[in-house]
């Protein structure tokens, strides 16, 4: 019977298990899928087990640690991103743009084998705390990480993805009115658009304003609509597609418009027209009947009702300048107006195309009480989401509750 070996302590050491004196460390040597010889090293017999025993499971499960040990977070989601054919295009450059911004040095170059649960939660709160990034921004690149662990799993690299719940978690911690993107006022709404309507410089803007602010539509759909997509007679706009402007990345040669359809059927909807959204649309229409139509052609797709001064299609940039410029320019009349009537300044705050179909989702809620009507109108996939702008009251409509209460007291 042969004799079992020992380390320098007398204790009996396991199949594949050696001890070097001179190197004061302990070796284990085994096979791996592939059949070839692999070692691991330690100078603690019980920390050499724990890896042992975590080996062993892996093969039993057909997990290959060696691959786990040699694999990056960057070689994974590299990995991931060649094989996932069903991204659109846009989709892709966005998560690889969003990911070389901020997880591909640091996070990016460690094993994927060692990332637990807890290092992806105190990245993710690292990015909002210390590089002030929005939570909804964590939120895009937590849609690039977790289904890159999630491959690994399934290809079986590693045993469970540490990514599930961290984004979550962190969310709840930081509060739900952390990130909250607020709808302007009514009083605010109104100012906006009485400054536009009749001014010099800005009017030609009134009918963009009007379709964004009484459709609710995102702002890569509403550059998107098309003549055809209007129905006049009828009154119902019909959203089937949008369009977004792809960078320039290793999947797009160059930066352009692209043609983006919805992620889900939720996207794909109609709306009807409001009066005020009727008469812009009627407007522009008599007005290119003289001045010439759009002749963009994006994707195959012509005939864009909204052009900019060139002739081309708008952008998300034309936008978000225009409001910049209106809001500058209102806010400098309003402070001059109140200095001379020696009251604060009614100013309007600085905001965003995607503050419009805010406001519009917050005014369709305060008049309307059924959740799916909403839903169905905005294009929510998930009605959550409807939920969370209709709990959202604003100041003025929680006055107007309270005053309405007030007046029938004595009916009580």
């Amino acid at each position: 019977m042969a004799k079992a070996r020992k380390d320098n302590k007398g204790r009996v050491l396991r199949t594949g298990e050696q001890y070097r004196p001179k190197e004061g460390r302990y070796l284990y040597t085994y096979l791996d899928s592939r059949k070839k010889r692999r070692t691991i090293y330690s100078v603690d017999l019980m920390k050499l087990r724990e890896r042992e025993d975590e080996i062993k499971r892996d093969q039993l499960d057909g997990i290959d640690n060696y691959i786990r040990g040699h694999v990056t977070v960057n070689q994974a989601f590299d990995r991931y991103m060649a094989v996932k054919t069903n991204l659109r295009m846009t989709t892709k450059t966005n998560y690889e743009l969003m990911y070389n911004a901020h997880v591909r040095k640091g996070f990016g170059e460690r094993l994927i084998g060692d990332i637990k649960f807890s290092d992806v939660k105190k990245f993710y709160q690292q990015l909002v705390e210390d590089d002030k990034i929005k939570p909804n921004t964590v939120g895009t690149i937590h849609c690039c990480l977790h289904p890159t662990f999630q491959m690994a799993v399934r290809d079986e690299i590693i045993r469970s993805n540490p990514c599930n719940d961290a984004y979550h978690e962190m969310s709840a911690e930081l509060g739900k009115n952390k990130g909250v993107r607020n709808a302007l006022t009514i009083n605010q709404q109104k100012a906006f658009m009485d400054f536009i309507d009749g001014h010099p410089v800005f009017d030609h803007w009134s009918p963009a304003f009007t379709v964004l602010l009484g459709t609710g539509c995102r702002c890569g759909e509403f550059i998107g609509l098309r003549w055809e997509d209007i129905d006049m007679e009828n009154r119902m706009i019909s959203i089937n597609h949008a369009l977004v402007r792809a960078k320039k990345s290793r999947f797009n040669k160059k930066e352009r418009m692209t043609v983006s359809l919805p992620k889900t059927e939720a996207g794909i909807r109609t709306i009807p027209m409001l009066d005020q959204v009727y008469e812009a649309f009627d407007r522009v229409y008599k007005e290119q009947c003289e001045t010439g139509f759009n002749e963009t052609e994006i994707d195959g797709m012509s005939g864009f009702i909204f052009k900019n001064e060139q002739g081309n299609v708008l952008s998300e940039q034309n936008i978000n300048a225009a409001i910049r410029r209106i809001t500058e320019a209102y806010n400098m009349k309003e402070e001059v107006r109140a200095a001379r009537e020696r009251r604060e300044p009614e100013l309007l705050p600085h905001f965003s195309c995607h503050y419009l179909r805010h406001t519009f989702c917050t005014r369709f809620c305060e008049n309307e009480t059924n959740l799916k009507v909403i839903q169905s109108v905005m294009g929510h996939k998930n009605i959550k989401t409807t939920m969370e702008v209709y709990a959202e009251c604003t100041d003025e409509k929680k006055k107007e509750a309270m005053q309405n209460l007030s007046a029938k007291w004595k009916d009580f």
